[in-house]
């Protein structure tokens, strides 16, 4: 059975792909920061959904933070120019929609 969360947090690193590319041009290492904390994200729920109790819950937070860090290093690099508002809508609506589904389970 698949585990909706971490399907969702893959897609969120495929529709990164070309954002970071972009953002790689003009800022390495805000590029580096988005990367390590969308596979932040996805390691954590792969690992939370085999613990359990407060182990789990743990681990979905620590999911939930780099998630929105994901966000909001997005919005900063549309904020510099690097990107449009149009070159990171698809990620952001996977990001709320994986943020919804987090607020869920740790709440």
């Amino acid at each position: 059975m698949k585990f909706e969360a971490l399907e969702i947090s893959l897609r969120i690193i495929r529709s990164l792909r070309g954002v970071l590319a972009k953002i790689r041009s003009r800022d390495s290492r805000l590029a580096g920061h988005i990367r390590d904390a969308a596979s932040s994200a996805a390691l954590n729920l792969g690992e939370g959904r085999r613990r359990v109790a407060k182990d789990r819950l743990h681990h979905y937070r620590i999911s939930a933070g780099s998630t929105d860090e994901v966000l909001t290093s997005l919005r900063v690099a549309e904020a510099w120019g690097y990107v449009s508002a149009k070159d990171i809508a698809e990620s952001a609506r996977l990001l709320d929609k994986l943020l919804a589904i987090l607020w869920t389970l740790t709440n």
